[in-house]
């Protein structure tokens, strides 16, 4: 496992990867950041933990309309779809980054 200090909208988290996931977590850390900070200068949201929500929704719907599996308005779907991601070995990856965020998010709330 390869140890990395990234920063998101200006605050510090540690995060831990496999080397060949280097680059694709840094990519992701690029994506949330700005995003977050898009969302920020708009001036609409405050909270950092408002700015990461509305972040993600804005992430989650723009992966939904590229991958083109949208639900219907209103309708929720039974369980987290995964046969949205057609190739297995992106759906390893992003379920792997996802747990690394899930990690570091969660010590990070114990700070607060």
């Amino acid at each position: 496992m390869e140890h990395l200090t990234v920063s998101i909208l200006g605050r510090d988290y540690r995060l831990s990867c496999e080397p060949q996931e280097r680059e694709t977590l840094l990519a992701a850390v690029a994506h949330v950041d700005g995003t977050m900070k898009a969302i920020r200068d708009q001036g609409k949201v405050a909270g950092t933990e408002r700015i990461a929500v509305f972040a993600a929704l804005n992430i989650a719907g723009a992966l939904l309309a590229r991958a083109e599996f949208a639900e219907p308005v209103g309708a929720m779907p039974e369980a987290p779809r995964t046969d949205a991601v057609a190739d297995p070995e992106i759906l390893r990856r992003m379920q792997s980054i996802n747990a690394l965020l899930d990690t570091a998010l969660a010590d990070q709330e114990r700070l607060f």
